[in-house]
C-alpha cells in the first residue's frame, strides 16, 4: 500500500483524496482548516499522527487555491523538511507557469533529493468525484513513474507536457482560456435569447444539439437559465484563472483579446458581490446590461 499525503481538502481536494483512499492508498489529509483535516483523518489531527506522517509519505499532492498557498504548504509549514528522502511533490493547483517553475526551483534548492511534478487538472468537482480528471503533467520520467498508480486512480487521461515544471501549467492556461471564453459566450447567447423573447429552455435544447454546442454550454447552460442548486466552480475562481491566462499571455507576448474580455466580465460580476456564486451566473451581468435582470 502506497502512503501519500494530500494537502488542500477543499471542493476538489476532498474528493480527490477520497478517491485515492478508496483506490487502496493510505492517505494523510492536510488542510489549513483543522476541523476539515480532522474529519478526513478520522478524528486524528496531523500533529497527533503516530503511525502516519509526512516522513512516511512517498508523494505529497497539493491542491490549493493559488501559488501563495502552495508555498505556505511547502515552506511555511515546513512540509518540505519533513518529507522522506526521494519523495515526490505533485503540485496540482491552477497557478501561473512562472510560479510553478519558481516553486520547483526553490524546492530543489532546499531539498535536491525530492522530485517535483507540475500537474494541474481539468474536470471540475464532478471529475474529481468520479476519478475522471484530465491531468497535465510536467516532470521527469522517474518522477512520473512514482505517481503513475495514483494518477490512474484520479484521472481518465494524463497528458505529459514535458519534463520542465511550468509546462503543465502552460497547458492549463490554454485550457482555462477556452473554459472562460466558452462560459462567457454561452451566457451571452442565452441572454440574447431571453432578450429576444425566446424560451430559454427551448433555445438551450436547440443549441446543445447543434454545431454551436460546447462542453461548457451543456454543463453550465442549464444552471444559467435556472437558479443553481450547487456551486461547482465560483466566479472568483475564474477571476483568478483568467487573470493567470491574461498575465501569461502578456509574458508570452500573445494576443488574447477574447480572454481579456471574458476576464473583465468575471471581474465585473465579482465586483457586484457575486464572486461566490456558481460561474454559470455570469449570465447575470448580461441580464443587467440587457435590462432583463
Amino acid at each position: 500500500m502506497q502512503t501519500v499525503a494530500f494537502a488542500g481538502l477543499g471542493a476538489m481536494g476532498w474528493p480527490m483524496a477520497t478517491q485515492l483512499k478508496e483506490g487502496g492508498f493510505q492517505v494523510l489529509g492536510m488542510d489549513a482548516v483543522e476541523q476539515t483535516e480532522t474529519a478526513f483523518n478520522g478524528q486524528v489531527t496531523l500533529s497527533e499522527q503516530k503511525h502516519l506522517g509526512l516522513a512516511q509519505c512517498e508523494v505529497l499532492f497539493i491542491m490549493v487555491v493559488n501559488a501563495s498557498q502552495v508555498r505556505s504548504v511547502l515552506f511555511d509549514s515546513k512540509s518540505i523538511e519533513q518529507l522522506g528522502h526521494g519523495a515526490c511533490i505533485v503540485q496540482m493547483s491552477t497557478i501561473a507557469p512562472d510560479d510553478a517553475a519558481a516553486i520547483a526551483k526553490d524546492v530543489a534548492a532546499v531539498r535536491p533529493d525530492l522530485h517535483f511534478i507540475d500537474a494541474p487538472v481539468s474536470g471540475g468537482v464532478v471529475g474529481a468525484q468520479l476519478g475522471e480528471l484530465t491531468i497535465m503533467a510536467a516532470g521527469t520520467q522517474e518522477a512520473l513513474s512514482k505517481c503513475r498508480q495514483a494518477f490512474d486512480v484520479l484521472s481518465k487521461v494524463v497528458f505529459e507536457a514535458g519534463e520542465q515544471p511550468g509546462q503543465g501549467a502552460a497547458m492549463k492556461v490554454v485550457n482555462q482560456l477556452l473554459c472562460g471564453v466558452h462560459i462567457a459566450a454561452a451566457a451571452e447567447a442565452l441572454a440574447l435569447a431571453e432578450k429576444s423573447g425566446i424560451d430559454a429552455s427551448t433555445m438551450l435544447t436547440l443549441l446543445q444539439g447543434s454545431s454551436a454546442s460546447s462542453w461548457m454550454l451543456k454543463d453550465r447552460g442549464p444552471r444559467m437559465i435556472a437558479e443553481p442548486n450547487v456551486i461547482t466552480s465560483a466566479i472568483d475562481i475564474f477571476c483568478k484563472d483568467m487573470g493567470i491566462v491574461c498575465d501569461s499571455a502578456k509574458t508570452s507576448k500573445a494576443f488574447t483579446p477574447l480572454a481579456e474580455t471574458a476576464r473583465q466580465l468575471f471581474v465585473s460580476s465579482a465586483e457586484r458581490g457575486e464572486g461566490k456564486l456558481d460561474d454559470s451566473q455570469l449570465i447575470r451581468t448580461y441580464r443587467l446590461l440587457n435590462g432583463t435582470a
